[in-house]
């Protein structure tokens, strides 16, 4: 590559959004249609930095074996199959306990309802 092309792709690469946007501008003014994409920065309103951001992901924890804790152990295998026998019954004993982490809440309600009709109580954060 000739060294004045890496030389202006340096300089474009250093360039922010807005600038890029601009440049691109600036060359359909002076040459007519440019074929490259034109980049705009996203307009921040005050709705949009007033609302409280939401978490796509969710995480389940047992908060509670109920009195059919065989059940809620079995329910536990289920939706863990990598879990052990062991490691299942140590989490219903000390309570609470992080099922799962960073899911989505269409799951994490799959597994609130799996553990709920065990007779296990669950929170979802």
């Amino acid at each position: 590559m000739d060294e004045k092309i890496k030389k202006i792709i340096e300089e474009i690469e250093s360039l922010s959004v807005l600038e890029l946007n601009e440049l691109i501008k600036a060359l359909e003014e002076k040459f007519g249609a440019v074929s490259m994409p034109v980049f705009t920065a996203p307009v921040v309103t005050q709705e949009t930095t007033e609302k409280p951001s939401v978490s796509s992901t969710v995480t389940v924890e047992l908060i509670d074996a109920g009195e059919n804790k065989i059940q809620v152990i079995k329910a536990l295998r289920e939706i863990l199959p990598n879990l052990g026998l062991k490691e299942a019954k140590d989490m219903v004993d000390n309570v609470p306990k992080v099922i799962k982490e960073n899911i989505s809440q269409e799951e994490a309600n799959k597994i609130k309802e799996k553990i709920e009709s065990a007779g296990g109580k669950v929170s979802i954060k």
